[in-house]
């Protein structure tokens, strides 16, 4: 039993993810630096997972940390679960949408603004809507 409010088998997420972000939401990939189209995207708007569309990021927690993925200084609350991640050598801590569960990317204690957090997220794990009345 799943503790995520939406549950799919690997077939179903196969059928509805593109092939590259099944990788990364559901096999906990990593797309390459500098290549995902939100990496230095600033407009107006929300962030979404693109595994469920539920909003996690708003646009005024976005900043540029010059490390080649999409940065953001806090998450809406309640959307983003954080696990112990000791893959790769190291010890991080993972994040993935409380939703469905699928892989966001890494969180750190590194963050150049107030909260003194950086939310590195694959562009591939999310969806974003420009707010219109902006």
């Amino acid at each position: 039993m799943s503790k995520y409010n939406l549950n799919k088998t690997e077939e179903e997420w196969r059928n509805e993810l593109s092939e590259e972000q099944f990788r990364i939401l559901r096999q906990k990939g990593t797309e390459r630096p500098h290549t995902g189209k939100y990496n230095l995207h600033f407009e107006k708007g929300n962030y979404f997972c693109a595994g469920c569309h539920q909003k996690l990021f708003e646009s005024d927690s976005k900043f540029d940390a010059h490390c080649g993925w999409p940065s953001f200084d806090k998450a809406i609350k309640g959307t983003v679960d954080y696990v112990l991640d000791k893959s790769h050598g190291m010890i991080r801590t993972e994040i993935v949408c409380s939703n469905c569960g699928g892989h966001l990317g890494h969180v750190f204690n590194d963050g150049p603004t107030e909260t003194g957090t950086r939310y590195c997220v694959n562009s591939v794990s999310i969806d974003f809507e420009k707010n219109i009345d902006q």
